[in-house]
């Protein structure tokens, strides 16, 4: 692009330059200034009627001097295609400049990160998925290839292109909803949200904190099942482990990198056989990059997929709290987890965990296949997973 801005300047420039007039012109050019002086002097005597001094014509052909009107639209697109051309020469300077001093902007725009040595699928990687908005079809292809770091924890995984925390939990527009008004519906999927992150992104809790925010947005109603997820977090069990309902590590042996990626969807649809009432449905895949909380630089994956049923209720007709949530169903599948049930926590597999204590059976699952059914009754059996 430079040199076609330099070639074209230079030919521009040489087919305006002004040329030095031939012999035959600078005498048609004195005869007319002869004719044009013998004018002025004989309208010199001569008067207008109002007194005022008419100014001889000039005898010279119509634009001869200047060039004819054809010439003149040339020369001006001439003069305009060097202006075009000077700005696109800044502008392309400007971006080399910036590209020098900041080559990881380039990665960044789709299709342009092979100018800087990246293959096709690392570009490609840069630019995130458009957001779930319907049940894929099947597993999605895999990610750019390497051994993931800290510095690219997700380097071989589908999340890679996944967007990052809270941001990718995405609301739909509310509607009145099996009798349900549309401001109810408006105000628990909020909500609905906010229980989601508490429980699944919130620092704290991923350190194995207690997750007060998630516990406080559960409907007091619901005294059974509140009852319940207090219990198992207190003293979990393998038939109450808080897993099924929160995302928690254990902080003294893994390290959870801020960064978490999430991909799904939340739906609303009226409740089957009641009137003044709807279902929330919340479908996520979270996944977690953990590394040795020792230190070390292998970077283990987690995959949580969360489902989750909140019934919105209209008041007049149930018995319900404002401004709180009543979960009618939680669903959990955790891919590349130690499969012990009843310590509260996950713990994500390294590579030496996986072959001195595989603990797995089955045939081989993809957790990152969100086209599958989520299963219901909890984390379920431990089965064998195709990749993380």
């Amino acid at each position: 692009m430079w040199e076609k801005f330099a070639r074209d300047s230079e030919r521009d420039i040489r087919a305006s330059a002004p040329r030095e007039p031939s012999a035959r012109a600078r005498m048609v050019t004195e005869r007319l200034r002869a004719m044009d002086e013998q004018r002025a002097r004989e309208g010199a005597n001569r008067r207008r009627r109002w007194g005022r001094r008419r100014t001889a014509r000039p005898a010279e052909p119509e634009g001869w001097r200047t060039g004819p009107p054809i010439l003149h639209a040339v020369e001006g697109r001439r003069s305009r295609r060097r202006t075009v051309w000077s700005i696109v020469g800044v502008l392309l300077a400007a971006a080399l400049a910036l590209v020098a001093v900041k080559p990881g902007l380039l990665s960044r725009l789709p299709g342009l990160g092979g100018l800087l040595g990246e293959s096709s699928e690392e570009s490609a990687a840069a630019s995130p998925l458009a957001p779930e908005s319907a049940r894929p079809t099947g597993p999605p292809a895999e990610g750019p290839g390497g051994t993931p770091t800290r510095e690219r924890p997700f380097a071989g995984s589908p999340a890679a292109r996944w967007e990052s925390g809270a941001d990718a939990i995405r609301l739909p527009e509310a509607k009145p909803v099996g009798g349900v008004s549309a401001e109810r519906i408006e105000d628990a999927l909020r909500r609905t949200k906010e229980f989601l992150v508490a429980a699944n992104l919130d620092p704290q809790v991923l350190r194995g904190g207690e997750p007060k925010k998630a516990l406080a947005l559960v409907d007091p109603v619901e005294k059974d099942y509140l009852r319940q997820l207090r219990a198992g977090l207190r003293k979990p069990t393998a038939q109450n482990d808080p897993v099924v309902t929160f995302s928690r590590f254990d902080p003294g042996q893994v390290e959870i990198l801020d960064d978490v990626r999430v991909r799904g969807r939340m739906t609303v649809e009226p409740a089957r056989g009641a009137s003044g009432k709807a279902v929330i449905k919340a479908d996520y895949t979270f996944v977690y990059a953990a590394l040795h909380a020792g230190g070390g630089d292998e970077v283990a994956r987690t995959i949580v997929r969360r489902g989750l049923e909140v019934s919105v209720l209209d008041l007049a007709e149930y018995q319900g709290t404002e401004g709180r949530l009543w979960i009618s169903d939680v669903r959990s599948e955790i891919g590349n987890d130690d499969c012990k049930d009843g310590d509260g926590v996950i713990r994500p597999q390294f590579l030496a965990d996986r072959q001195t204590n595989p603990g797995t059976t089955g045939a081989p699952v993809d957790p990152y296949d969100r086209s599958r059914e989520l299963p219901g009754g909890g984390t379920g059996g431990c089965g064998v997973v195709s990749r993380s």
